[in-house]
């Protein structure tokens, strides 16, 4: 070869050479600059979420508190009709701002997830405003009545003088905000949405608890925010002589805003209990079959219709019996699943005594097991909480109407903790079997690791820490309280037949609620089906089912979740097997916030084809 052949090779290489050097850089710009579109796009939504979240906190003062925010401390929030109307506004104002300006291929996955949810749940909020009024506002089990004295008392602090004059001035505001309250259920009647007749007795009793003792009357005993308000400014630095002008205007307040918005929320109750009846399902609603069927939907995050859920329940409650008679065999007993109920419910062993010892004796026992569990965290999960929790009974003022057991969550900053309520008013109805299940469902691994974990992550927008999904947040419960079965707790028998009583309890739930809201059963039936299919206290089974009469589908939404939860990890185990890590499966379940579970089965199937795909590769590399 010449040396000018020579020449023209060397420089075609070298040309080559140059050019691919050249396509490989202006590939990498190509690369960076669509990383970069895409950071710039999904910072710029996540900017947008975040006004949109301040707008909303911004209107709404309790909000603000919930949050630990002091704002408009002494403030109410606007629950007219015309802030609803304003609120649908704004979503389909938002809506055509996602549908309109945002690519959403120009989204990393964070964000693509958080624009699908908010979409999803502003198409949800405009197509449910048919059913604004589709509710009571005043119930027993969060009327009002309850849960605005419940909010002074445990959401509002008092730390110095100026958090005191905005306690006087919510005092002094709820007169308006409950004449808001009593329009809107004057609203619902005309629109034929009445509550029925049981409910009247309960929620005229805790209003008029509220309004009992000093200074609405003369006897020794101060009335319940009243003693409140003087409890928390005991606490605070200011002169004696501030103390009781703080104290006088309390009184004033008291009077002059308390009394008068609650004795027109009895005038109001006395008057429509004249008019109830004792149809107890929604059927009785215009278009009632229509809203139940959606509000399953909105519930359960999935299209399962009403005969389905009743199906699964009976199903699911045929299971549950068989693996207690199981437990039967275990403890020697003799005699039918029913004498086993029986046995469980008279037995003076199985429960507290019903005074002061024994309501203290509970609490402490349920921290004793909150503490344990928590010491057996890193068995099951990488992310933790860093909030902590308390345990406290029920407010004597609301445990009569209230719930057996509930969860209320601590401020993000951690200033107040999150807290799990224990009902004692009737030991009868809180047996020591159930212990374990109840605190492991409200506390720890359950719903205050759920809740404080999403309200703590860092890469998500504010309305998927705060916001929820029923059948996400109560699986997530239901599912807890069979976890730690799994490393070796309930090793009493008694306190495993615990377990599978509260989930019996969940899965009697599918079957009454479809029951008294699609297939028309009374509160009767309804009430006999759980003391015919559980061993709970007869007035466990009056609540509950009172519960669904007030709270249409949303008792569905725990047994669903937990199943589903279920299905996906053994979906997991089968296609990762030895790879399948627990903690890493509970990461992916807690570490987006609450979501769709439908969207957490997307998830859970991404993490599982994410796995497979790094052990493909990690394979080829050695």
């Amino acid at each position: 070869m010449n040396k000018l052949k020579v020449s023209v090779l060397l420089f075609s290489l070298l040309f080559v050479v140059i050019g691919c050097k050249q396509e490989a850089k202006e590939s990498n710009m190509d690369v960076v600059s669509s990383e970069e579109i895409i950071e710039e796009h999904s910072k710029h939504l996540n900017d947008w979420f975040e006004t949109q979240f301040k707008e909303e906190v911004a209107n709404s003062p309790m909000t603000q508190t919930y949050l630990g925010i002091k704002t408009d401390y002494g403030k109410w929030d606007d629950i007219s009709s015309k802030q609803d109307a304003k609120d649908l506004e704004r979503a389909k104002r938002r809506l055509v701002y996602l549908k309109d300006s945002i690519d959403v291929s120009k989204l990393n996955a964070a964000t693509a997830l958080s624009y699908k949810l908010m979409k999803q749940d502003l198409e949800n909020e405009i197509d449910d405003f048919k059913y604004r009024f589709y509710d009571y506002p005043v119930n027993q089990m969060h009327g009002m009545q309850a849960e605005i004295p419940a909010f002074m008392i445990n959401m509002h602090r008092i730390e110095n003088k100026s958090d005191a004059e905005a306690y006087i001035s919510r005092l002094n505001g709820m007169n308006d905000m409950f004449a808001q309250a009593v329009e809107n259920m004057k609203i619902r009647e005309k629109n034929g949405i009445l509550p029925p007749k049981f409910v009247f007795a309960k929620v005229l009793d805790d209003s008029r608890n509220i309004i009992t003792g000093r200074p609405f009357d003369k006897s020794n005993q101060e009335s319940t925010l009243f003693s409140d308000f003087k409890g928390k400014i005991e606490k605070i630095e200011i002169t004696p002589e501030e103390r009781q002008e703080l104290i006088a205007n309390a009184e004033k307040a008291l009077l002059e805003g308390v009394k008068p918005a609650f004795d027109n929320l009895v005038k109001l109750l006395s008057d429509q209990q004249k008019r109830a009846t004792t149809d107890d399902g929604v059927w009785k609603f215009p278009k009632g079959n229509a809203f139940y069927n959606n509000a399953l939907q909105r519930t359960t995050t999935t299209n399962m219709t009403a005969d389905q859920i009743h199906e699964l329940g009976l199903k699911e409650v045929d299971r549950i019996h068989n693996e207690m008679r199981d437990i039967m065999k275990q403890v020697k007993y003799e005699g039918t699943l029913q004498d086993f109920f029986t046995y469980m419910k008279e037995d003076s062993k199985f429960y507290f005594a019903n005074d002061d010892a024994g309501k203290a004796a509970y609490l402490e026992q349920a921290v004793g097991l909150i503490d344990t569990m928590k010491s057996r965290m890193d068995e099951l999960f990488i992310t933790k909480p860093k909030a902590d929790i308390i345990v406290k009974a029920v407010e004597s003022f609301r445990e009569k109407s209230a719930g057996k057991a509930f969860y209320q969550r601590g401020t993000p900053d951690g200033s107040r903790p999150g807290t799990y309520y224990a009902n004692l008013y009737d030991m009868t109805a809180m047996p020591k079997y159930q212990m374990e299940a109840l605190a492991y469902h409200e506390g720890i691994p359950g719903h205050h690791m759920q809740i404080s974990i999403a309200q703590e992550l860092q890469n998500i927008p504010k309305f998927r820490k705060f916001g929820g999904y029923t059948a996400y947040v109560e699986g997530w419960g239901l599912y807890n309280e069979l976890l730690p079965k799994e490393i070796g707790m309930y090793s009493d028998p008694y306190s495993d037949f615990g377990r599978l009583a509260m989930e019996l309890w969940r899965a009697c739930r599918l079957v009454v609620d479809t029951g008294i809201h699609s297939k028309k059963w009374s509160r009767e039936q309804g009430i006999k089906y759980y003391t015919d299919n559980t061993p709970n206290a007869e007035s466990d089974a009056i609540k509950m089912v009172e519960r669904h009469i007030v709270m249409p589908s949303q008792a569905t939404a725990y047994k669903i979740g937990m199943n589903k939860i279920l299905e996906l990890r053994e979906n997991a185990k089968e296609k990762l097997g030895d790879k399948f890590d627990i903690r890493e499966f509970h990461d992916v379940v807690l570490t987006n916030g609450a979501v769709p579970l439908t969207i957490l089965e997307e998830l859970v199937e991404q993490w599982i084809a994410n796995t497979i795909s790094n052990e493909t590769k990690e394979s080829k590399s050695s």
